[in-house]
């Protein structure tokens, strides 16, 4: 230290604060402030932010007992027991991510423009999957083979009215009937998605300009965390898809009969310019979503452009055109089979998300090899379209098991040999189901590596835990060696996630490709293997069998695991931690995605460490834990040069680095790491090598303190001792405050900011007087 840091410096009268921001899962503001007593000073019940009842009013810093403040945003994910059905939209919140983890290039718009465009068309075609899914149901499954077929129609007795000669009977009927449930699917979602963008994207980030910033990180921009316009587009075009592909699914069916030998000329001429309008209206859909991409340099709240507001209604009245079209008597009509839209609309479906998922790739890598090499994110800058590639995995099982789920309800197989009553599902459906075993043995033999490497790695970490502790006069203790080798072993999984993903994403690449082969035979896996040895035979049916139950099963699983969640609240939180990690970033791919929290938190986050300095003059350490430290990050991004001057951070557990640096390298990577030191100078960061999700973040400044220490020694003792004569536990993830580190890390920072110079707030003289010193 030279002499200067020896020197005491003088604690200013000005009022100081420690702003605490919980992690994932949540907690209460009461566990937060270590006390009961806790009023609510500012917010509402969805987040708000409370201070001890005993420190209403401010004061000076005292590192024994700082003024306190509690950041509770839980309830902003994990609230009310509706917030669990979105689970089932879980594909729409992963293909979101994907659009965040642009490589960091530079300077290459144009292919930056392009993922974009990408991105939001895989979004598309999840939004016209799930709507098939339900068209797949709705109208083939139910409406045209089981309404069509006496036996089916028998063993379901609400079907029944279905059948024979009432008016209901015909086909076209049946059909649009049956169009009412892939049209209430689409409606919920329309409503979920505006009512959320009412509540989550309507909080406006405060105005604070950063002039002094020639390029600023682009977190902090006006318009990063206000995404009104975007969804509201996204919302429009989706709504319109989901209708159109009920449309296009209507008139494949009555077009055929409409052309043939028993169909009339007239409805034939009226299917055709239906047919032209439904065209046109997906031509419309995709020019919107090709031309509006999301804007971030300012706040996008221009109203919603006229054809944009309009896409949905015309879109709407089409379909009531076609529904009319389709009701219309053809007493002559009989049905037989499958639906004529299921063999072709998934199998291309398919197509076109390989073909899109490959120009992600092709468009990733591209801007992986121009971007720096710190800046490289994890998978060769593949993650995006490894993400995409999960999402459309994940919506096709959701998709298949729902259909297969219902298919064999439906079908009342009977005699010996049995025999179906349906048809059954579209083929690839079958395929997808037989891919779905295989899939998980790849899984299996990946979480059989994961532990042979973790069983490796703490036989070779557990000789030097003891020396970690050198002050301790205790003899080694095997176990409890183990234990502490074993927690450092299973936190770095962390760190080889991405291959994993790469396996697995692999996997589902070649499967997807085995099942659109397949599919093309026009048998499922059992029938098409009918000809080959009877073991390759045995193999397809039971893989087929076990593939169909557990799609079914799993889409049962996440029903079930939601309607607990509606009644528990245990449940409840710990689906909230999925979105807590999930819905961190603003809807710009996916408008019917989760709503994403940090566009009402890091709002709350900037507005209050914003005015709480304008109206005091103070100094504020905001401290955060685990996700917690990204949202600290994100509202601090988004002040002035005068506040930030007056703000120091602390981080503990955090992600920042580990996680979110290396799947999203264009807003935490190295470069972003670096100017927010810039920006925020009284930086530290605490991390302990048992920690699976909070590490380093590898910022050093010059001529400043590190910004990391660590690691923490975790437990804090290896054995009993006159102090703990009990075991310490070891904390991992959690508990940070517990650590001495901690009180001496958040003091040392206080003492920062003092021997700073702060800029001075509008209305203020001097950052000298401010600061307690002289100028």
């Amino acid at each position: 230290m030279n002499a200067q840091e020896n020197t005491p410096t003088p604690v200013p009268d000005e009022p100081a604060l420690e702003l605490l921001v919980h992690g994932v899962g949540g907690t209460t503001p009461q566990a937060m402030l270590e006390d009961t007593r806790t009023t609510r000073v500012t917010g509402d019940a969805t987040a708000c932010v409370h201070r001890r009842t005993d420190d209403l009013d401010d004061r000076p810093w005292d590192d024994q007992r700082p003024l306190r403040e509690a950041y509770s945003w839980s309830n902003l994910t994990s609230g009310n027991g509706t917030r669990a059905l979105w689970l089932l939209l879980l594909p729409f919140m992963i293909v979101n991510l994907a659009h965040w983890m642009r490589p960091a290039a530079r300077g290459t718009r144009r292919t930056q423009y392009g993922f974009d465009v990408l991105v939001r068309l895989l979004a598309l075609t999840l939004t016209v999957l799930f709507t098939a899914g339900a068209c797949a149901v709705a109208l083939d499954l139910i409406a045209w083979q089981c309404a069509g077929s006496a036996a089916c129609a028998a063993e379901s007795g609400w079907i029944d009215s279905l059948t024979g000669s009432g008016w209901w009977a015909q086909p076209g009927r049946r059909l649009a009937l049956g169009a009412a449930l892939p049209l209430a699917l689409i409606l919920l979602l329309w409503w979920l998605s505006h009512r959320t963008w009412s509540a989550y994207e309507s909080a406006s980030p405060p105005v604070r300009p950063r002039p002094d910033d020639d390029e600023p990180a682009l977190l902090s921009r006006a318009g990063f965390w206000y995404g009104r316009g975007i969804v509201a587009r996204l919302r429009s075009g989706h709504t319109a898809v989901g209708l159109l592909t009920i449309t296009a699914a209507l008139l494949t069916a009555t077009g055929p009969h409409d052309r043939g030998a028993q169909g009339s000329g007239a409805l034939a001429a009226v299917g055709w310019v239906l047919a032209a309008l439904t065209a046109a209206g997906w031509l419309v859909v995709l020019v919107q979503l090709v031309r509006h991409g999301r804007t971030e340099e300012e706040r996008d709240d221009a109203p919603e452009p006229p054809l944009a507001r309009a896409l949905p209604w015309g879109a709407l009245a089409l379909l009531l055109a076609v529904l009319a079209h389709t009701a219309w008597s053809r007493p002559e009509w009989l049905t037989s089979g499958r639906h004529p839209a299921g063999a072709g609309i998934f199998p291309g479906l398919m197509i076109a998300q390989g073909v899109l998922v490959v120009a992600l790739a092709l468009a990733a890598h591209r801007l992986h090899r121009q971007a720096p090499s710190a800046d490289r994110g994890a998978l060769f800058g593949l993650g995006a379209a490894a993400v995409g590639l999960l999402a459309c995995g994940l919506g096709g099982v959701l998709t298949g098991g729902m259909t297969e789920w219902v298919a064999d309800a439906l079908d009342g197989s009977a005699g010996d040999p049995p025999e179906a009553t349906i048809a059954g599902p579209p083929v690839i459906l079958s395929w997808q189901a037989a891919a779905i075993p295989a899939w998980l043995l790849v899984v299996l033999g990946l979480a059989v590596a994961a532990l042979f490497r973790v069983v490796a790695r703490r036989r070779e970490l557990e000789p030097g835990v003891r020396d970690r502790y050198p002050d301790e006069p205790c003899e080694p203790q095997e176990d409890r060696s183990r234990r502490i080798a074993s927690a450092v072993a299973r936190a770095e999984l962390t760190d080889v996630a991405p291959r994993a993903i790469g396996w697995i994403t692999g996997s589902c690449l070649a499967l997807g490709l085995v099942c659109v082969a397949g599919a093309f035979t026009g048998d499922p896996p059992s029938r098409a293997a009918e000809s080959a040895p009877a073991a390759v035979s045995a193999v397809a049916d039971a893989f087929q069998t076990a593939g169909s139950w557990l799609m079914g099963a799993g889409v049962v699983l996440l029903v079930a695991l939601g309607r607990r969640a509606y009644r528990d609240a245990g449940a409840r939180r710990t689906i909230g931690i999925l979105w807590d990690v999930g819905t961190f970033w603003p809807r710009a791919a996916h408008p019917f995605a989760p709503p994403c929290y940090a566009e009402r938190a890091v709002p709350d986050l900037s507005w209050r460490m914003g005015t709480w300095i304008d109206s005091t003059g103070g100094r504020l350490v905001i401290s955060g834990h685990s996700q917690g430290s990204v949202l600290a990050a994100a509202a601090v991004w988004q002040l002035d040069a005068a506040t930030r001057s007056r703000i120091a951070l602390l981080t503990h557990g955090s992600p920042i680095e580990r996680l979110y640096g290396r799947w999203f390298p264009v807003y935490f990577g190295p470069a972003a790491l670096r100017a927010l030191h810039h920006d925020v100078s009284c930086w530290r960061n605490l991390w302990r090598a048992t920690d699976p999700i909070g590490g380093p973040v590898g910022v050093a400044g010059a001529g400043a303190p590190p910004v990391d220490r660590g690691p923490l020694a975790d437990p804090l003792h290896y054995g009993r001792n006159l102090a703990r004569p009990l075991p310490e536990p070891i904390l991992g993830h959690g508990d940070y405050a517990a650590d001495p580190a901690f009180s001496a890390e958040r003091a040392d920072l206080f003492d920062r900011l003092v021997r700073g110079r702060p800029a001075a707030l509008p209305g203020q003289q001097s950052a000298g007087t401010l600061a307690g010193s002289e100028p």
